[in-house]
Order: structure tokens, then C-alpha cells, then sequence
């Protein structure tokens, strides 16, 4: 069975395609940065931007997975939300709705400003703004804790609350309304939220439930103890990203491969799971960055050994991409080229055939339509050789990929398997 001998890799970069920016002389983060790695394989193979269908909304990277296994968006993606709870073993029914929760901090619009300005809230409406999308980002201990207390007062039969990592949870309502207009909170910081709470067929739920949870949360113990030590509250939680769970056609099947998704995102880890690959284990906390991509490194190695194919999903902390200082964005680049890109290379020649595809894509975009990062792609086969003399780099503005025509995301999985379906 000679096609076993051949491994294939996706390694999806989340976070690091960006605009060009004045502060660094005009160059994109991935440009100003050094990957000698990420360049070797531009140099041996194709490199280019990806297009996602045009009505995908406001493309998370969740979008770009599920496309770039292979899954039209349009049809098959059901919003973050039912994807994070598959990532989290989240049981869901048929007409169940999950939504995404996140813990935001808000404050009251009063010209004094000060401690007491969550105090003065009475309801969420004109006079609130949206001050921090992932309430100072929150550690995951202190928000599970926040999230067990809102579900003990708001948990019933039919709405209940999951806690996830970080500042990104769950709620799931069981036979719910799907169909309510809810936005992101990272579109709405520094803004009122009063245009932005939830609208439509099943709000008034909604709602109720986020003003319920600000109340609960705003004079929370573990929200008195962060003030304190000058960090911001996690005073309320955000309902939105909601979606049935899907059902795809599964990927192995469909390719004639065993599949494994690697990433410590329960999000990716879903849209794994959901494209009927198995799912890794990583250690729960890697601690430091260093650790958490070695952690990805170890496990994609061993998953090697075992299956055709690996998923793996890996990219900037939220540190680095929420940072305002983009010397950090690109440092963080460098050390990923080094601490990911290179090992698995190096793990992928001791194969006799492989092919890679790496995807880079903006994670948190910071602009939409014309304005956003593109998607980046490169792909190479492992027998290829860099051509003489190419300076091709792995960035948004070589030349290599200057008045090319983005292709079609979800194409690519035809190009990695050729033999696929």
C-alpha cells in the first residue's frame, strides 16, 4: 500500500497574516519578520492568498478550518458556538442551540469614570460600553468560577452554562431560537453596545439573560478581588456565535485517509471532531508559549507515526495578538517559525513522501471587506527542491503572489489529496 507511506499535513498559522503597517516602514508583521522555515517552503512549492465565499460574514479563523478541510461555509458552517462545544464534549441535541458566551467587561458612559461605574448600570442599553472583549483576558480558573455562579442562578432545565478556557464559554439553550441577530463583542470595543444586543426571534431570552448575568457578576467576589489588583471585570456575559450542531460529511471517508486535528483551541479541536477526524490530547495548561508549541510539536510527531493525515491548528496568544505593540506580534512570529515551522519539517523528511500545506490567516481581523489581512497559503510536496536562487518569502507582499487571483479555500483539500474524491 504505497499511498500509506505518504503523510499529509495541514498546518494552519492562526494569527498572522496582517495589513502592512507605518510603524513597521510599510511591511506586513510576517514581511518584517525572520522565518527562514516558512520561506524554504514558499520556495519549494506554491505560494498565494486564499478566498473565502463572499457572504461567510466576518471570517474567524473558525471559517477558515472549516474551509480549508474542505467544507463549504455557506452550507456546512454553523457558527462558533456548536463547534467549541463538540471541541469541549459538550453533549448537544438535535434542536438544541449553542451559543457562545464570552466574558466582557462593560462600564457605564459617566463622565466621572471611577470605581463605582459598573454601579450605575440598571440595564444594558445606550449608556454602556463595550470596554474589554475578553474581560482583561481572564484566566480560566477565575472564569470558571464566574461561570458556575451565573449558572447556579440562571441554570434551568432548558438553558445551561459550560465553562470553556479563558474568557470563551458556552450556553446552551435546549430546543431555542436560532435565528436572533447577535454580534461579536470584539467589533463593539470602545463602542455603546445599545445597537448591538441581541435582536430578532428569541431576544427578549437573550437578553434577559445577559442583563441577569451582569447583575450576578458585577459584585461577584472574584470581580471585587480583580479590581483590586487593578484588573478589569469580568462583569457580564456576552451571548452570541450561536448554531445547531453539525453534521459533515466525514473527511476520512471522503479521502480514503486516518485523521487527527492537533490544537489546544476548542473551537479547531470541533471543527476536527465535527469533520470526523480524532482529536489529539494535549496537556491542559502548556503554561508559557515555548511550551505550548512544543506541546504541538510532540503531539504532531506522534500522531505521525500512527496516521495518514494531521490537522494541526496552532498560532499567536491571545497576548500577543491583542497587544498594541507590533514588534511583539512579530517577534512571537519569529518564534513560531523556529519552534514549529522547523521542528516538523524536520519531522516530515523522515518520511519517503509528505505533502504540506500551510495556511496563515488574520485571526483576530482587524477590518472587514476590502480592509481586512488576507488569507496566505502555501503548499509543497515533500520531494520538491527550493529552485536556484528563488528569494520567494513566505509574506502578503512578495511579488511571487503580487497580481495573482485568490483561489477558492475550500478547493484546496483536492490539490493535498489528489486522489481524493
Amino acid at each position: 500500500l504505497q499511498e500509506h507511506c505518504m503523510k499529509y499535513l495541514i498546518l494552519h498559522a492562526d494569527g498572522m497574516a496582517d495589513l502592512a503597517c507605518a510603524e513597521l516602514g510599510g511591511s506586513t508583521p510576517l514581511q518584517a519578520a525572520k522565518t527562514p522555515f516558512l520561506d524554504q517552503i514558499a520556495q519549494r512549492g506554491e505560494v498565494g492568498l486564499l478566498s473565502l465565499p463572499s457572504d461567510a460574514g466576518t471570517a474567524g479563523s473558525d471559517v477558515t478550518g472549516v474551509a480549508v478541510l474542505g467544507y463549504d461555509p455557506k452550507k456546512y458552517y454553523p457558527g462558533p458556538g456548536p463547534l467549541e462545544a463538540a471541541g469541549l464534549g459538550v453533549t448537544v441535541g438535535d434542536q438544541d442551540v449553542v451559543f457562545r458566551c464570552t466574558m466582557v467587561t462593560v462600564r457605564g458612559e459617566s463622565a466621572s469614570g471611577g470605581k463605582d461605574r459598573a454601579a450605575d448600570i440598571k440595564k444594558l442599553g445606550p449608556h454602556v460600553v463595550m470596554e474589554d472583549a475578553t474581560a482583561g483576558l481572564i484566566e480560566t480558573e477565575q472564569a470558571r468560577e464566574l461561570v458556575e455562579a451565573v449558572n447556579e442562578q440562571l441554570g434551568s432545565e432548558s438553558i445551561q452554562f459550560y465553562p470553556g478556557s479563558g474568557h470563551r464559554h458556552l450556553m446552551v439553550w435546549v430546543g431555542g431560537k436560532s435565528r436572533a441577530t447577535c454580534v461579536d463583542p470584539q467589533q463593539l470595543v470602545g463602542h455603546s453596545i445599545a445597537e448591538a444586543l441581541p435582536s430578532g426571534d428569541g431576544a427578549d431570552v437573550l437578553r434577559k439573560i445577559m442583563d441577569a448575568s451582569f447583575f450576578i457578576l458585577r459584585d461577584h467576589p472574584v470581580n471585587e478581588e480583580r479590581e483590586q489588583e487593578g484588573l478589569k471585570p469580568a462583569n457580564c456575559l456576552w451571548l452570541w456565535g450561536q448554531g445547531r450542531a453539525p453534521l459533515w460529511p466525514p473527511l476520512p471517508e471522503r479521502y480514503q485517509v486516518s485523521g487527527v486535528v492537533v490544537s489546544a483551541s476548542d473551537v479547531h479541536r470541533g471543527v476536527g471532531l465535527c469533520a470526523g477526524l480524532d482529536a489529539a490530547e494535549l496537556p491542559a495548561d502548556s503554561g508559557d508559549e515555548s511550551e505550548a508549541f512544543a506541546d504541538c510539536v510532540k503531539a504532531v510527531v506522534h500522531e505521525l507515526t500512527k496516521k495518514d493525515f494531521v490537522y494541526l491548528h496552532a498560532g499567536l496568544s491571545d497576548d500577543v495578538l491583542h497587544a498594541t505593540n507590533v514588534q511583539h506580534k512579530v517577534q512571537a512570529i519569529e518564534r513560531f517559525d523556529a519552534q514549529v515551522i522547523g521542528p516538523i519539517l524536520a519531522a516530515l523528511a523522515k518520511y519517503p513522501a509528505y505533502r504540506l500545506l500551510v495556511v496563515c490567516d488574520p485571526g483576530l481581523a482587524k477590518g472587514q471587506g476590502a480592509d481586512a489581512p488576507p488569507i496566505l497559503y502555501a503548499l509543497c510536496d515533500g520531494a520538491a527542491q527550493p529552485s536556484a536562487g528563488s528569494s520567494t518569502r513566505f509574506h502578503e507582499q512578495d511579488k511571487t503572489i503580487a497580481g495573482s487571483a485568490p483561489r477558492d479555500a475550500t478547493k484546496l483539500m483536492m490539490r493535498l489529496f489528489p486522489r481524493g474524491a
